[in-house]
């Protein structure tokens, strides 16, 4: 990747939302020049990107004449048209992760196939057409209550999934083609990323602890180190991750969320081709943030380091339910002046309940203070409109 020395290096990358723009402030630093591609022109990438191009990630020839202005491409979201992508590969364009790794992961069902097929652990699953088909399994006794409904498609930050407790919630089934899996007693949900590049080097950041606000289905917060768990699990963890990424020969971040159940057991959940919320942490608390390592393994340059620099609690600043329109913040010099308090904002204009907006990551020398500050912060930095 000489290209890089020289500064005329064009990165690609398709969608402009928070995760793009870390990645831009990455790439940044070393004079690469960026391409994004969104529909919105006033996406978080917008205003940082040195070529904003705007345009569908569905449409065929958007993401094919996108792809022809670069060097090399990314993404940061898995629901793009795929066959623009494949046709650009065939044309010599270095795509990272490759196509068909992105083509595996826009389908749930896929996804459980392969960690199947590959001895990878993860809850017993059924395909249904449609919910109809659903209700019926429940009606013949084929399919028991509790279970959790996932879209093979199309689901993204909690939405596309139904869990469904007892029979008055079968009104909430989602149509469409699904995938259900029986409900895991969960004790606890973790999270790994794992990266890799060309030549085959691979890395793990440390795990971390899930908390999910139970009505948006999102992470709330999360902490690192992970707490509670033996260290045969984290190391069990790691080697899931390591696996998964190495049987599916792919290169760039894989993001892996586990249930941990009542047993003691770690069951792979999901898993997303690109950076994820539960890495933002590593901007501040960990040696490479995942939006370096992400570039360091499109590039196929050397992986950097995992260690922990300090433990952390990062906060995901969701819009307040109740409340739709301009966005505005509440409490923001009162957070920012509590030692510690990183704010990153998305730079969306507008708000909606649960909406990410942005996140705030807590460091300190103690977990446990930590953990308070965020306490205060969660009930200090409010999002309204």
């Amino acid at each position: 990747m000489e290209k890089i020395l020289s500064a005329d290096l064009k990165l690609g990358i398709i969608a402009g939302g928070q995760l793009g723009k870390m990645l831009i402030q990455e790439a940044s630093k070393w004079d690469i020049i960026t391409y994004v591609l969104d529909d919105a022109e006033n996406c978080p990438c917008a205003g940082l990107a040195n070529v904003f191009v705007k345009g569908s990630r569905f449409d065929f020839d958007a993401v094919y004449n996108f792809g022809k202005k670069v060097d090399i491409l990314t993404f940061e979201i898995e629901s793009i048209n795929v066959e623009a992508l494949f046709k650009l590969k065939e044309e010599g364009l270095k795509i990272v992760p490759d196509p068909s790794i992105l083509q595996l992961f826009q389908n749930k069902e896929k996804q459980k196939e392969f960690y199947v097929k590959n001895n990878l652990p993860t809850s017993p699953f059924t395909s249904y057409k449609d919910k109809d088909e659903v209700l019926q399994a429940v009606e013949k006794k084929s399919l028991r209550l509790p279970f959790v409904q996932k879209l093979k498609t199309g689901g993204y930050d909690g939405r596309g999934v139904s869990v469904i407790n007892t029979e008055a919630d079968l009104k909430d089934l989602l149509e469409g083609e699904c995938i259900v899996e029986e409900k895991v007693d969960i004790h606890k949900e973790i999270a790994v990323i794992v990266a890799r590049n060309e030549s085959g080097e691979v890395k793990t950041f440390p795990a971390v602890d899930m908390v999910f606000d139970p009505k948006a289905n999102l992470v709330k917060h999360l902490v690192c180190p992970v707490l509670d768990i033996t260290e045969a699990q984290h190391k069990l963890a790691e080697e899931i991750a390591r696996k998964l990424i190495t049987d599916l020969n792919m290169c760039g971040l894989l993001a892996i969320e586990f249930f941990i159940d009542a047993k003691g057991n770690i069951l792979v959940n999901e898993s997303a081709p690109r950076t994820h919320n539960s890495g933002h942490h590593t901007i501040e608390g960990i040696v490479t943030s995942q939006f370096e390592q992400q570039l360091r393994a499109v590039l196929n340059l050397p992986l950097g380091s995992t260690q922990i620099k300090m433990p952390a609690v990062m906060v995901n600043l969701l819009g307040e339910p109740g409340f739709e329109g301009k966005v505005k913040y509440e409490g923001f010099a009162e957070a920012l002046a509590i030692e510690g308090v990183n704010i990153h904002l998305y730079g969306k204009k507008t708000m909606k309940p649960f909406r990410k907006m942005g996140h705030i990551t807590i460091i300190d020398k103690e977990l446990d203070n930590a953990v308070k500050k965020s306490e205060i912060v969660k009930n200090t930095l409010k999002v309204k409109a």
